[in-house]
């Protein structure tokens, strides 16, 4: 195991620990307070604006499973670059986008990311993230730790633009199989998914962005031959007519990268009435940590 760390800032620290805490290959995350002049700052005190600091994630990662390239994937993708001081409704210089490199080459990965980005209008307006020197951190109070792991929750409401990437982009960041599936509509064999019979508590996200998308807890088997759940993290995904085949289904893709995940039907067991068929191939699942 080779461990290293990274700090982002991406608005309110509590959604953008919960995105990481689903990440295969992230060892623990911290929230806390950092970039900033005031020493040991509370909440109360981030919240009123005058410390400097921004509310921030410190990520601890295996280097042998996930990338810093592959988290500032996440980073971007899962809030809003193109405004400096605003995440949804949350204003001010605490919710700023902010990178908060620790090394020489993730200063360099984080710009070149940027212009990657920029060239590529992957968003609407240009990226204004910070990307500055690590500073101290300050760790957040007990009760901001896990914030919406304890609310049962895994995402906060705050608006996140489409994330769009060229297909010779998505070729690069994924395998083949999981080209083939999130980005082809393909669909593995039935009984064949690494996912199927997955019982821990947890969240599963989109593959291809790190978008959380469904939780453990509304798993379950549909003797289908795929992971079924019973409805999605609101807000994740959208569905829309499918009529490949031959057939009239309903297809369920990522609402923030588009990519396709599975379908969706109503012959579902709960009071939902809703069995969603995804492929393992289109997701990441993190078991929830007991703490």
């Amino acid at each position: 195991m080779s461990i290293s760390q990274a700090i982002f800032a991406a608005g309110c620290f509590w959604g953008i620990q919960a995105v990481f805490d689903s990440v295969p290959g992230v060892v623990s995350t911290t929230v806390g307070y950092t970039g900033g002049k005031t020493e040991n700052p509370g909440y109360r005190e981030v919240c009123n604006g005058d410390t400097g600091h921004a509310e921030a994630v410190k990520i601890l990662y295996d280097t042998d499973f996930v990338s810093y390239e592959q988290l500032l994937d996440i980073f971007f993708a899962n809030h809003n670059p193109t405004t400096l001081n605003r995440q949804g409704p949350d204003v001010g210089d605490q919710y700023r986008s902010a990178i908060f490199y620790l090394t020489t080459e993730q200063q360099q990965e984080a710009l070149d990311k940027i212009e990657e980005l920029n060239q590529n209008k992957a968003y609407p307006s240009p990226i204004v993230t910070q990307v500055v020197p690590a500073a101290e951190f300050y760790p957040a109070e007990q009760y901001h730790q896990k914030y919406l792991a304890k609310q049962g929750r895994s995402c906060c409401s705050a608006d996140k633009p489409p994330l769009k990437r060229s297909d010779e982009e998505w070729k690069k960041r994924l395998t083949p199989e999981q080209y083939r599936i999130l980005r082809q509509k393909g669909t593995e064999p039935a009984f064949s998914g690494k996912y199927l019979e997955v019982k821990e508590d947890g969240t599963f996200s989109c593959a291809a962005c790190g978008n959380p998308i469904f939780r453990a807890g509304d798993k379950f088997d549909s003797g289908s031959g795929w992971p079924s759940f019973d409805r999605a993290i609101p807000g994740s995904t959208k569905v829309s007519p499918d009529f490949s085949h031959g057939m009239v289904r309903a297809e369920v893709t990522c609402a923030r990268c588009g990519s396709h995940l599975g379908h969706v039907f109503n012959d579902g067991p709960t009071a939902t009435g809703a069995r969603y068929c995804i492929n393992s191939g289109a997701m990441n699942f993190a078991p929830r940590e007991n703490n």
